[in-house]
């Protein structure tokens, strides 16, 4: 199988080496639900994102009808964090990557309510939602994504309100594009990236790429500024490396540029690499696990921000509280492929559960991820993770990461079957 072949099908089937008797998916598109496997239990499943969705999705299509599943998410619309770097340039709108969840409800069985959870017994498991109504558990799934520090800002309201991360999805990547949509070329974007870990290592430099390019295509000039709070790039770093020296000139990377403060009315950045000034700042801060980890410490307790597990079946400190996806403190990236394999590992462990049987021993999950470096190519890295009893981790096999050898636009090509496999696996 070719390489790009591989990378396209990992969003269509199982995740590598899951055992999963209970499921016929292994074909894209072919769907049986299964009746009564001897799984039995009430799972609620916080949040509608990459990894909730897909837990809920394979927890009925592995479970079957003895496994009831409740999926409590406040918006009605999911909109992909993948490919919002593309919304920023135009080439993509919010609308073509909104996911509804109809799917999920009427083929899978799925029960969708609209609103969000305020606190967890885990003692009585139930959950309290915000209107006052209580949901009881056998099994708790938490998927609630990544939360933001905030940034040290002066200046105005209004000045303030422009510095935007734009790192989920929404209102502020409308601002952002908005905001890029008004340079010219004598102006200078200025892009600043966390502390790892965040959310989608290659992402920042990939917005740098894409903004670059568009500066470059529609403005005929423009700056890119890239301050980097970590040592150096980190993901990609041959393509990355070549895309800043040799494809986007217009690019200035500067690495250990810790934010210090912004002012936001003049548009300086101050880092512990020097101040920067740009007419459009983009800020991404420092990230953590979102709120409903956060707030309770038993959850959060790596650093206070995120949620430790166990990734044989991704369940917390909290007995029968699993957490996956970005909140999860683990050896894996916070990505949506690999919210949507941990998922699965989830999913099926909670089944053996539920089930009394043991979980998988030796569970392997993939990290994919294609990247646009211009309007017409891409990049790709791709690692598969396998369980290591030693540490009880999850460690990269063989050579570990793997990035592609160039970028070009076969690649591109490939970014868009893969996009739209992946999220085909989780929302369709």
């Amino acid at each position: 199988m070719q390489r790009r072949d591989f990378l396209r099908l990992l969003g269509t089937g199982v995740a590598l080496g899951m055992m999963a008797p209970f499921a016929d998916v292994l074909a894209a598109g072919s769907v049986t639900m299964p009746g009564n496997t001897g799984a039995n239990g009430r799972v609620v499943v916080i949040g509608g994102g990459m990894a909730g969705t897909t837990v809920a999705k394979y927890l009925r299509l592995w479970g079957g009808t003895g496994v009831q599943v409740t999926l409590v998410e406040p918006n009605p619309t999911y909109i992909s964090n993948i490919f919002s770097n593309k919304v920023l340039t135009g080439e993509r709108t919010l609308t073509q990557l909104s996911y509804k969840y109809g799917t999920l409800t009427s083929k899978y069985g799925v029960k969708l309510i609209t609103k969000s959870v305020t606190a967890i017994d885990y003692v009585g498991q139930q959950v309290t939602l915000n209107d006052g109504s209580k949901l009881p558990y056998d099994r708790l799934v938490i998927a609630p994504g990544v939360a933001f520090d905030a940034l040290p800002m002066s200046g105005t309201a209004a000045a303030q309100a422009k510095v935007v991360h734009a790192w989920q999805a929404g209102v502020q990547t409308t601002s952002l594009q908005t905001q890029i949509k008004a340079m010219t070329k004598a102006d200078t974007f200025i892009l600043t990236i966390p502390a790892k870990p965040y959310r989608c290592p290659p992402g920042p430099y990939e917005r740098a790429c894409v903004v670059a390019d568009y500066l470059t295509r529609t403005k005929k000039g423009g700056k890119v500024v890239v301050l980097d709070a970590n040592p150096g790039i980190q993901a990609e770093v041959e393509n990355f490396t070549n895309a800043f020296k040799n494809i986007h000139k217009n690019i200035t990377y500067v690495p250990n540029a810790s934010i210090s403060s912004i002012d936001a009315n003049t548009g300086t950045v101050n880092t512990s690499a020097g101040a920067f000034k740009g007419k459009v700042i983009n800020a991404i801060p420092p990230h953590r696990a979102g709120k409903i980890i956060t707030d309770n410490p038993l959850l959060a307790n790596v650093g206070g921000r995120w949620a430790g597990v166990n990734v044989l079946s991704y369940e917390s400190a909290l007995p029968k509280i699993h957490v996956i996806g970005d909140a999860a403190a683990t050896t894996q990236p916070k990505a949506g492929h690999i919210a949507n394999a941990e998922a699965k590992v989830c999913a099926d462990a909670i089944v053996h559960l539920l089930r009394g049987e043991a979980v998988n021993p030796s569970p392997m999950t993939n990290s994919a991820c294609y990247t646009p470096i211009t309007s017409t190519t891409a990049s790709w890295l791709s690692v598969v993770y396998r369980y290591d009893p030693v540490t009880g981790t999850m460690l990269p096999t063989g050579n570990g990461v793997t990035e592609s050898s160039g970028i070009n636009k076969d690649n591109h090509e490939e970014m868009l079957k893969w996009f739209s496999n992946l999220m085909s696996d989780t929302f369709a």
